[in-house]
């Protein structure tokens, strides 16, 4: 699946997207994989209250199932203005 980075998030990882394969069937359990992939990963995903995520463009909690997803994203709370 792509996995693609926004913001600060891009910045820490030094990507803005990349092709992973994963044998995680949640966002939580991805993000436990990247973490422990090299400590710019870990430093990225150590506070996931400043994150949001998205599914397949799809806005959704880091419970949810990956199951047939072509696309992760991460980045920021949004602020409106």
């Amino acid at each position: 699946m792509d996995v693609l980075y926004f913001a600060w998030v891009r910045e820490r990882i030094g990507l803005p997207r990349e092709q992973v394969e994963s044998q995680a069937t949640t966002v939580a359990e991805l993000i436990e994989e990247l973490r422990g992939r090299e400590e710019r990963y870990a430093l990225a995903f150590s506070d996931l209250t400043a994150l949001r995520v998205a599914v397949d463009q799809e806005l959704t909690d880091f419970d949810a199932p990956l199951q047939g997803a072509r696309e992760v994203a991460f980045f920021p709370p949004m602020t409106g203005g």
